[in-house]
């Protein structure tokens, strides 16, 4: 892919006029990425999978490639017709300070858009349809920005210096974005979830992209025919001027999208490093803004008229650079905790704040997420990336609690946990209290969040992090079970919502069976599923790729009377047995006190009522799922149709509806005829 464009430019003459074609090549070639972004990111994935689109792009390659052959056959390549000689062209300190500046151009253009999607995809909402926006929209930008480089040199004497003053204009467009993120786009007054289609939503976010991002994709985009035109002399080679001005553009956004993403953010915050970004158009600016850039072809740049020039130019980015870097404001902590809702939330906490303040505990930009926590009258809630990721909440204390108790007391002596996510730690807290266990692995991705939540949810995760019982890895937990041995008792995972780009990792067929792979004999898994935020057919492609992975798999709920938003699926290698009288004796033992305190708390007296929740098995559910599509890895068809249902208000609808097919389990269920019959009594079909 990199070859070509320099290949393509040496059917160019290397002059400062002519020279614009390469930007219009340029262009032509972003234009071709946006449309390849939006049709792979809202149809062949969407529609197909990654084998089809895979398939498409060798496709499409074909036939670029026999149309340049043909072109080839007709119309033969004379080296001297472009006028140009292998030595030759610009001097060699220009040079340098082109190449130095168009390194710095993409350093600040990819790390700003490695921010810029972080922050703006919070605010949309963290979906694969948001990242395919956001990436169509800053190559937009750059493909329009080229086109307009490339008039631009046909008519500059000058070029060098509208290349400075492109990058003079890219450090206020930067400031312009910070600001419109802080401070503009959050407090639009746009609640999402009232669109009745999530196309609406998306012309929204693209209109909200544009703003932000436009003027300074622009920018960048003209710098790129700017930067080839100060270099360009009719001896130059044009092909090689085109290969190390790209190549040089090319090693700068590599530079920043690593420094930006392992080194800037984690450790600076957006804030600092949207300043940095500042400083590192300035410096372009101060390169490039000299007392040559300003003279005409032929004018002698010694000339006295010249000499006073230089400290005032050199001045001026220096000035822009401090004048700019204090513009820039903290991303607002309401943005980072609430998200696509911001504008709902906040007016509800101003509409509360004097009865129930809200006060900020803790907030941390890390490798791989935002983290805010927040205490509201005793209230705790933990927020990632625009999530709710756990809080005390009773409703919520309860699903995290059976999510770890319900595998526990189904798989009687467990020794060794694996937790996929640490949230809160209250799921992996519930497991500190059996005796038997001896060992609790937890795969987190985000370093920041399991010291902040031992701190903030102490009491309510039992202190798991400081038990000597407890292993954090920072990993993610699909690629620790591919890559360790070690087989467990429990494995349970908890990642976060269903229409978050990549979360669908965690829910394919695929997962499920290196899960089924990595538990002990009579081992069991326990998966959270979410009934919010989604429609019915996500929720249905869910339960049958888990049930294609575990056949004899039941579901169990976190409901309140007749309704609930959150379900557990459990799964076994072989079929599952409970014994009722055996699972109450256990809970009697004075050494489960700790087990019987945790279940109390959040609501659950004894064994029948912890087993009460039980909501259906495979068997029950198999007529609703017929059609369903499975989630595979080479489709991750759920974050696909939970993408487009996120405003969904359904889960009370879903809820009923699998309730609807929950029959009595009467080979799971086995014990003395009175826990049984209290279980039918409890256990009877909604209507």
């Amino acid at each position: 892919m990199g070859a070509i464009f320099p290949i393509l430019c040496r059917w160019i003459e290397s002059t400062n006029t002519s020279v614009s074609r390469m930007g219009q090549l340029y262009a032509a070639n972003i234009a071709g990425a946006v449309f390849g972004s939006l049709w792979a990111g809202f149809y062949l994935l969407r529609v197909y999978d990654l084998t089809t689109a895979t398939h498409t792009a060798v496709a499409i390659n074909i036939i670029v490639a026999s149309a340049a052959f043909g072109l080839a056959a007709r119309k033969h390549y004379r080296p001297s017709a472009c006028g140009f000689t292998k030595d030759g062209g610009a001097q060699t300190g220009i040079s340098a300070r082109i190449y130095i500046a168009i390194a710095l151009s993409g350093l600040s253009a990819l790390g700003a858009e490695v921010m810029w999607t972080r922050l703006l995809s919070v605010l949309f909402g963290t979906t694969v349809y948001t990242f395919s926006i956001i990436l169509a929209t800053f190559l937009f930008g750059i493909g329009i920005g080229s086109g307009i480089g490339s008039i631009l040199t046909r008519w500059t004497q000058r070029p060098q210096l509208m290349f400075g003053i492109c990058q003079l204009a890219v450090a206020a467009s930067i400031a312009w974005t910070s600001w419109t993120i802080a401070k503009s786009l959050p407090y639009w007054p746009v609640d999402t979830s009232l669109s009745p289609s999530p196309w609406f939503n998306f012309q929204l976010d693209v209109l909200r992209a544009l703003w932000a991002m436009l003027s300074a994709t622009l920018l960048w985009g003209a710098s790129f025919p700017l930067a080839l035109a100060s270099l360009a002399a009719r001896a130059q080679d044009p092909g090689r001027l085109a290969a190390k001005i790209y190549g040089a553009n090319t090693f700068g956004a590599i530079v920043g999208a690593l420094t930006f993403s392992f080194l800037a953010i984690p450790r600076m915050g957006t804030m600092r490093s949207q300043q940095i970004l500042i400083g590192i158009a300035c410096t372009a600016a101060l390169v490039l803004l000299t007392p040559q850039s300003l003279r005409f072809p032929g004018q002698l740049y010694r000339e006295p008229a010249f000499r006073w020039r230089g400290p005032l130019i050199s001045g001026i980015p220096i000035i822009a650079a401090l004048t700019l870097t204090a513009t820039v404001s903290e991303t607002p902590w309401q943005l980072i905790a609430y998200g696509r809702r911001i504008a709902l939330m906040m007016y509800s906490d101003r509409r509360d704040s004097n009865t129930y303040p809200i006060s900020v505990l803790y907030r941390g930009e890390g490798l791989n997420s935002s983290v805010v926590i927040t205490d509201q009258s005793g209230l705790r809630i933990i927020y990632v990336n625009g999530n709710v990721e756990a809080s005390n909440a009773a409703d919520d204390m309860r699903l995290e609690r059976i999510a770890g108790h319900i595998p526990a007391l189904v798989r009687a002596g467990a020794r060794d946990v694996f937790i996929v996510g640490f949230g809160a730690g209250i799921t992996a807290g519930s497991f500190i209290t059996y005796p038997e266990v001896k060992s609790i692995s937890i795969a987190e991705l985000e370093p920041l969040i399991p010291p902040a939540s031992a701190r903030f949810f102490r009491g309510e995760n039992e202190g798991v992090l400081n038990d000597p019982r407890t292993r954090v890895v920072y990993d993610d937990g699909r690629h620790y079970l591919q890559t360790h041995n070690k087989s467990f008792d429990i494995i349970t995972s908890d990642p976060v919502h269903l229409w978050v780009k990549g979360t669908s990792a965690l829910y394919s067929r695929e997962y499920f069976e290196i899960v089924r792979h990595h538990l002990k004999a009579g081992g069991v898994i326990a998966q959270w599923l979410p009934l919010y935020d989604g429609d019915v057919e996500a929720i249905k492609s869910v339960l049958a790729t888990f049930f294609e992975v575990f056949p004899n798999g039941t579901v169990w709920s976190n409901h309140t009377g007749n309704s609930g938003y959150d379900l557990v699926l459990l799964g076994q290698v072989g079929p599952t047995k409970i014994n009722v009288d055996e699972l109450q004796r256990r809970l009697d033992r004075p050494d489960y006190s700790a087990v019987i305190a945790s279940l109390r708390a959040v609501g659950f007296q004894s064994a029948v009522d912890i087993l009460a929740t039980y909501l259906g098995q495979a068997s029950d559910l198999h007529p609703l799922l017929l059609g369903a599509q499975l989630n595979l890895d080479r489709n991750l068809r759920l974050q696909y149709l939970a993408g487009l249902e996120m405003n969904s208000r359904a889960s009370e609808p879903i809820y009923h509806l699998l309730s609807s097919y929950r029959r009595f389990p009467e080979t799971l269920f086995v014990g003395s005829e009175n826990y049984i019959q209290l279980l039918r009594a409890l256990l009877k079909p909604s209507n």
